[in-house]
């Protein structure tokens, strides 16, 4: 597959993930507290779908490995949000059974080689665990969310989610840079502005409600 199509899914994940953000800072900044739009979580799942596929085609397993474990949280919250249910039921399934099969298809095929996947000659070691170590983290942040959510039995973005997804970005840029990544590199320098930006407005709604 040319280089050109495959950066191309990588890019349109990586704007899509910044869309998710745009939007749920814009509605932040004029409600003055922190919100989570359905849309947040919509483009999120989309989002993540490309950049599976994305990972995929790089034969990159930290960035499969991030989505792989993401892309079932955000149809939870789309669950507690009530906006998953309104969607036809061939279209859930088509979204909670296709990532699967592809990845057994390819599979069993010969095209998924999980040792070509570990063992990548344009990735040392060293690298690949940075890379994983930083993926898990930055996905621990929807896990983190994902309780909280289920707890509070809403939608929510807490103040914890932004301060990972600080920590997590920053490393996952230092990947990017050894990786020399640019679809990496561009979708996060994006997301930690808005990162802090969210902590910052939640902490001005924290002193507002004392």
């Amino acid at each position: 597959m040319s280089n050109w199509l495959i950066y191309g899914i990588g890019f349109l994940a990586q704007i899509l993930f910044s869309g998710r953000l745009l939007v749920q800072w814009i509605l932040s900044e004029k409600n003055r507290r922190v919100v989570t739009p359905s849309l947040f979580w919509k483009l999120s799942l989309l989002a993540s779908f490309l950049l599976f596929v994305y990972g995929y085609l790089r034969d990159d397993f930290a960035i499969m490995l991030g989505q792989s474990l993401t892309y079932f949280i955000y149809i939870r919250n789309l669950q507690l949000q009530g906006e998953w249910q309104k969607s036809p039921k061939w279209f859930q399934v088509f979204l909670l059974v296709f990532p699967v099969f592809i990845v057994i298809y390819s599979y069993n095929n010969g095209e998924y080689d999980l040792q070509q996947l570990f063992n990548n000659e344009d990735i040392p070691f060293w690298l690949l665990l940075l890379g994983i170590f930083s993926q898990i983290l930055f996905t621990f942040r929807f896990v983190y969310q994902w309780i909280y959510s289920e707890k509070t039995k809403t939608s929510q973005l807490p103040v914890g989610f932004w301060r990972m997804s600080v920590l997590g970005a920053s490393l996952i840029l230092t990947y990017a840079i050894f990786r020399k990544d640019p679809v990496l590199f561009v979708g996060h320098i994006a997301g930690l502005i808005i990162y802090i930006r969210n902590i910052f407005i939640w902490k001005k709604q924290a002193n507002e409600s004392a």
